[in-house]
């Protein structure tokens, strides 16, 4: 409770109400009225301990009913929890404390003064006493500052909320985006790997082929070569002729149903040379094949030169390659001047001339 200090030197004195003071006891000590020290003499009549004091003392005691008052009308003056203040206030005469608003009902007579003390004593319980306490401008003025201060603060709290969302937000959205260039990244990399790798297959694939390819070439040129070798040891039966009948054509001219050779139609006294070097085994009159020669080369196979019109080299005879056997005719069973040319393995199986000619490098 706020109070001012004693004047010094001040007197003390009873205060018996209206009536005036008491200082017949002496008394040193100053007396602040208290709520239970007001309903302690509530119960004794009323008698008041008073300092007998000047006009500050007044102003004190003044202000310590006031704040009985306070109490007992059931409100706290406060100043915003801001520290009391002293005030000073005009020499007056103190009036009665029970025509004080809101303190004569805790200080009444008999059964009305007993239930204002129940009262009173309740309202202690639950509401402690306080400090009469006034605002000045310049409280307000600093009220208004903290709360400035306060909102200030509040402002830079929430903008660095916001700021720390947003690095937040930044940070992750710049994680997001790491990881999706991560992944692209990734991605590409896999797809130049696999490009990479179909690169190297088909690389591989192209370098073997081109393996295959020259291989091939390397083989034909030696075949090439080898049917230049046996082109050079084998010669065409004749020339200047045109093939008028192949090997395995049907027809009833044939007595096997088939042709078994292969025919050059020329004119009657066209050379016919030896294919091959050999020996003649037969040259002589062969029913309807006409004058033939039967030519056995180094391997068994036998080659039959047939309707010939004349016979130039006779059975057991060696003859070399392209010299002349015999010449062109239509004897034994013909429609027309050609050589009827069939060829034998050794085992008497027929070929087809034309396919053993070509396998020999002879294009016919």
């Amino acid at each position: 409770m706020a109070s001012n200090p004693p004047t010094p030197h001040s007197p003390f004195a009873s205060y018996d109400g209206p009536g005036g003071y008491d200082t017949t006891d002496g008394v040193t000590e100053e007396w602040n009225p208290t709520e239970d020290s007001l309903r302690a003499q509530s119960r004794s009549g009323g008698r008041h301990r008073v300092a007998k004091r000047s006009n500050f003392a007044r102003s004190s005691t003044v202000l310590g009913v006031g704040v009985i008052a306070a109490v007992g009308a059931g409100g706290l003056a406060t100043a915003q929890q801001k520290p009391p203040v002293s005030i000073a206030l005009p020499d007056v005469d103190l009036p009665d404390v029970s025509e004080l608003p809101g303190v004569g009902k805790l200080i009444g007579s008999g059964d009305e003064k007993q239930g204002n003390a129940a009262t009173a004593a309740g309202n202690a319980a639950t509401q402690p006493l306080t400090a009469l306490t006034y605002t000045t401008p310049a409280d307000e003025a600093g009220t208004q500052a903290r709360t400035q201060t306060s909102s200030d603060a509040g402002e830079a709290l929430r903008a660095r909320i916001l700021q720390q969302a947003e690095q937040q937000q930044a940070a992750a959205d710049a994680a997001e985006k790491a990881e999706a260039e991560k992944a692209a990244a990734e991605k590409a990399a896999k797809e130049a790997s696999a490009k990479a790798d179909a690169a190297e297959k088909a690389a591989a694939e192209a370098k073997k082929k081109a393996e295959a390819e020259a291989k091939a070439k390397a083989a034909a040129k030696a075949e090439a070569e080898r049917l230049a070798k046996l082109a050079a040891s084998f010669a065409l039966p004749t020339s200047s002729y045109t093939l008028t009948s192949t090997y395995g054509e049907a027809g009833s001219m044939w007595s096997s149903g088939y042709h078994t050779g292969l025919d050059f139609a020329a004119p009657t006294g066209t050379p016919v040379k030896a294919v091959h070097g050999g020996t003649v085994k037969s040259a002589a009159w062969s029913g309807s094949y006409g004058y033939r020669i039967v030519l056995e080369l180094e391997d068994g196979t036998e080659v039959w030169y047939c309707h010939l019109s004349s016979m130039t080299a006779s059975a057991g005879q060696s003859v070399g390659t392209g010299e002349t056997i015999g010449r062109v005719g239509a004897t034994g069973n013909v429609t027309g001047p050609h050589l009827h040319l069939e060829v034998h393995t050794a085992s008497d199986s027929r070929l087809d001339p034309a396919a053993w000619l070509r396998s020999k490098g002879l294009g016919i």
